[in-house]
């Protein structure tokens, strides 16, 4: 049975969207490998965009614990609640909702323990005004490219070269990665999906 007029979509593809051409003037998206919950629950495979960390895997650059450590830091980052200013959601707004979790712990400890982790990851690599604490705020923190890093930000206001960058990344996220091999086990766990 066709849905529309214009197409020849079916009943079966037509929740089935494709990125749009807009869209994919922005860079590689893809769907991941396996079904994660959508904001309902329901099992789905969405586009994602294609991040730093794994076009880095993919090459070879970086390995799988590196990875898993750059996905760490993203998830505490946020968490933290550090990326730049953004609009409310209202679609998230809690009314009525108690100030602690079921732990008992309130959600702004949660904030300003993820925080402190933060900070202490960002240390360990050499600070935040170091290339590696610069790169890892800026490029897993707050998202951003690593070519827009190194053309814009760059270390102490000097561009760097998209090769060095690159290096620097890497350096970095071995430096997170043996950071976070001394800790102990944490409550953030960060699946494939990137959902904590």
């Amino acid at each position: 049975m066709a849905i529309s007029r214009r197409g020849s979509r079916t009943a079966a593809n037509a929740d089935q969207v494709e990125p749009t051409a807009e869209r994919l003037r922005h860079g590689a998206v893809e769907r991941p490998e396996r079904a994660i919950a959508d904001a309902a629950g329901q099992p789905s495979r969405p586009y994602r965009a294609v991040d730093t960390l794994a076009i880095m895997q993919r090459r070879g650059s970086i390995s799988s614990g590196m990875r898993q450590a750059g996905e760490d830091f993203r998830a505490r980052f946020m968490f933290a609640q550090l990326d730049p200013l953004r609009a409310l959601d209202p679609s998230h707004l809690r009314f009525g909702e108690p100030g602690r979790r079921r732990g008992g712990e309130a959600v702004g400890v949660r904030i300003e323990q993820a925080r402190d982790a933060v900070w202490r990851a960002i240390q360990a690599v050499g600070g935040i005004a170091s290339p590696a604490g610069s790169c890892l705020w800026h490029v897993l923190g707050w998202e951003r490219s690593l070519k827009e890093w190194a053309l814009e930000q760059g270390w102490s206001g000097r561009r760097v070269s998209q090769e060095a960058a690159s290096g620097i990344l890497v350096a970095a996220l071995g430096a997170l990665e043996a950071h976070y091999g001394r800790l102990p086990k944490s409550h953030f766990y960060v699946d494939k999906s990137g959902s904590i």
